[in-house]
């Protein structure tokens, strides 16, 4: 029987986080070869510090002649991201920042493994893939994760529509969420480090601006007398982004899934076309978690992936009900193979993923989003849940 009391805490960052701001150029790159070739493979990372950001990895496109031509606008859009998310320090300026572009064409052996040699397109590489949904929340998503996102979402929303301009863009935070009988209610603890822009704020004055934006992102009813509180705890917070400490594309990856309450394989998302199974088959497994707890097939679902380089279908497929399941999980791993083609040309097709939508996941996590009209986390779909319950 799993523990129906405890305190469980997840931690998020804003998109000034040195590693999102990495994440966020990685994807905007990648969007920017799928809006030209949507056939484009590319795995981009990106790395930052004070006055520099330098992007390396590589690149294959339909028309590889055209790598050139492309690659011309690779500063243009790393800018663009650096303004976008709000960074004018001195040390860390959209328009001085010294930006190094490494991308070269991707390895002949690399592309021979996503052609494939069973005759289907093949995965992009070997790996481990979980999904994860809960029906804790409205978005199916872990509480603590999904709030600390919510949290920075809203601070964001404040600072970039001028309502308050002494926030910066670098942000953390975290919650630890009681638990009753399984469910969520109440936070024993807020955790907020947020960059200011103005040197003579104390904790307590960062506290009294960020307070109602917290208390209005929460439930009613979960912060109480005895909630901790633990904002800016170390002092000022001027000093923000990659100049205050250096930044990475893919160090963030528990943030963009569940906040730790759910395994993930290793593989990091931003900077990876669609071919990767490392995303896109964290993205059809998340699908197919959520769909198996909106069919009200069971609260809480865990759905396991493995691919190998070169090959198509799935190795294996694994699905956890954690003692919740109105179905015996092996049915529900039956019917999957049934209802949606998990090679990665089938995910792709069936998500529409070879579209320019990856800039918009780089900040405040991948799953718990709403879907969009142009195809946008279309993984957060439950339109697969009736074939599902049709199928077992």
């Amino acid at each position: 029987m799993s523990r129906q009391n405890y305190t469980f805490t997840s931690e998020s960052v804003s998109e000034g986080h040195p590693d999102k701001v990495c994440d966020r150029i990685s994807d905007a790159i990648l969007d920017a070869f799928l809006a030209e070739d949507p056939l484009a493979r590319v795995a981009c990372e990106t790395f930052a510090t004070t006055n520099r950001v330098v992007i390396g990895g590589e690149v294959g496109l339909t028309d590889q002649d055209k790598l050139a031509e492309y690659m011309a606008s690779i500063p243009d859009i790393a800018r663009a991201c650096i303004k976008d998310i709000g960074y004018e320090q001195d040390k860390f300026h959209h328009e001085t920042v010294e930006i190094t572009n490494l991308l070269h064409e991707q390895s002949a052996h690399i592309a021979q493994g996503v052609t494939g040699q069973q005759g289907d397109e093949g995965a992009g590489d070997q790996g481990i893939m979980f999904g994860y949904a809960t029906d804790e929340t409205d978005a199916l998503m872990p509480a603590p994760i999904q709030f600390s996102h919510a949290i920075l979402r809203r601070l964001a929303e404040v600072r970039k529509d001028g309502t308050e301009p002494r926030l910066g863009p670098d942000a953390k935070s975290q919650l630890s969420v009681r638990y009753e009988g399984g469910k969520p209610v109440g936070v024993t603890s807020i955790v907020l480090s947020t960059q200011h822009l103005d040197e003579t704020m104390t904790s307590a004055d960062v506290r009294a601006l960020v307070e109602p934006y917290i208390r209005e992102t929460l439930p009613e009813g979960w912060i109480s007398d005895d909630t901790e509180w633990w904002v800016n705890p170390t002092g000022k917070f001027v000093i923000g982004g990659p100049d205050g400490d250096a930044g990475l594309t893919g160090r963030k990856i528990i943030v963009d899934t569940y906040g730790g309450a759910a395994p993930h394989g290793g593989g990091a998302f931003s900077g990876k076309d669609p071919t990767k199974v490392d995303r896109s088959a964290a993205y059809v497994a998340r699908y197919l978690a959520k769909n198996v707890v909106a069919a009200g097939m069971a609260e809480r679902c865990t759905v396991q992936l493995s691919y190998a380089i070169g090959v198509a279908k799935p190795l294996s497929i694994y699905v956890d009900t954690h003692q919740t399941g109105q179905i015996e999980a092996r049915a529900i791993e039956a019917a999957i193979p049934k209802v949606i083609d998990l090679t990665p040309r089938g995910i792709r097709t069936h998500l529409d993923l070879n579209k320019p939508i990856y800039s918009r996941t780089a900040a405040y996590g991948h799953f718990g989003r709403a879907p969009e009209a142009d195809g946008g986390f279309s993984w957060e779909r439950t339109d697969l849940a009736e074939a599902l319950k049709k199928e077992v």
